[in-house]
């Protein structure tokens, strides 16, 4: 098993950029609710990451898509809107060799060549503070919003599931 030096490489490129952050040390939570309730956070603040594989019209890519953690991502959608016609969540072990994390501690940043990110608009609509897990279930960070995107770039793709 590779170290995880995830959390110190977010701190570096954070401070590097001059991001406005904190972070926070807790107990390990299970669900999204239970995690914001620990950081005193709303649950839509929750920057939900999820590793995706998309395949289809000649386009296999691995995606790092990242959404408020009260949505729920439509990979249909995704899929569409990044050029290909199907997606799946990526298995454990290539959530841990594209991100070096296990599933729920992935932060919304891909140090990967091969993790393309993207986020949905929403998550920078309705808070100025996102919170998530920094490469460990028992730590966060809760950064500025406008300096996630500033920072992160990530490409801007609506794949929230709309209600009925």
């Amino acid at each position: 098993m590779l170290k995880n030096d995830i959390f110190e490489r977010l701190t570096t490129l954070l401070d590097t950029h001059h991001a406005c952050y904190r972070v926070m040390e807790h107990t390990t939570g299970g669900r999204s609710e239970e995690v914001a309730k620990i950081r005193g956070t709303h649950l839509g603040q929750g920057a939900k990451g999820l590793v995706c594989h998309i395949k289809g019209n000649a386009y296999r890519q691995y995606i790092l898509a990242v959404l408020p953690a009260d949505q729920q991502a439509d990979l249909v959608t995704l899929a569409k809107q990044v050029g290909g016609t199907r997606a799946s969540l990526a298995s454990p072990k290539e959530v841990s060799e594209l991100t070096r994390c296990v599933f729920g501690a992935i932060p919304p940043f891909s140090f990967h060549p091969h993790l393309k990110l993207v986020a949905d608009p929403l998550l920078f609509e309705r808070y100025n503070e996102l919170a998530f897990n920094a490469g460990s279930l028992e730590r966060s960070i809760i950064l500025n919003t406008g300096d996630y995107c500033r920072i992160a770039k990530p490409e801007l793709v609506a794949f929230r599931k709309m209600p009925d």
